[in-house]
């Protein structure tokens, strides 16, 4: 992995990030302006469903490129097991659960800088994840998480989502 960009200040994204956090592991793509004027702030593909397994590298990687990462909000619905605490690189990271089934996840870095994220879900073919992960870094994305998954067939959401309509789980 090249050189780790230096962590941006508050509200800031460091511009050209498009990379897996370790060959063979989950990728993460951050937007490639630090203005953050679209809906998303980045996507993750996670490769299973063991949160324990899944976010000590998206924590890592995020930490290195935003800074210190305090919580995350995720979908309940869309993991195995869920702690609401996790250490990761001396750090103790909040986790929060939450039911509304929209296909992000909600990172806070510091006390209240918050970067919102789509998740793909694990068992989405590549050439969709792609799309969709494509979709979520566009500067100018007016589509909320739940859409892009939607329109690039990545999967259906939670029933908890009035958009939801059959199809898996996520």
């Amino acid at each position: 992995m090249p050189d780790s960009p230096t962590p941006h200040p508050e509200g800031l994204l460091a511009d050209g990030i498009h990379e897996s956090v370790r060959p063979g592991t989950a990728l993460l793509r951050l937007t490639t302006t630090h203005d953050r004027q679209g809906i998303l702030d980045g996507a993750w593909w996670p490769r299973s469903r063991q949160l324990a397994t899944e976010l000590p590298g998206l924590i890592s990687a995020l930490t290195e490129r935003l800074g210190p990462v305090t919580r995350i909000g995720l979908d309940s619905g869309a993991w195995d097991e869920m702690p609401t605490r996790m250490t990761v690189d001396d750090r103790v990271v909040h986790i929060d659960a939450f039911s509304t089934g929209d296909g992000t996840a909600l990172v806070t870095r510091g006390d209240q800088d918050y970067f919102s994220l789509l998740v793909v879900p694990p068992d989405t073919p590549p050439e969709a994840a792609r799309a969709a992960m494509a979709e979520a870094v566009r500067a100018d994305n007016p589509k909320q998480a739940v859409q892009i998954l939607v329109d690039t067939h990545t999967g259906q959401v939670h029933a908890t989502d009035p958009g939801a309509s059959g199809g898996r789980k996520f």
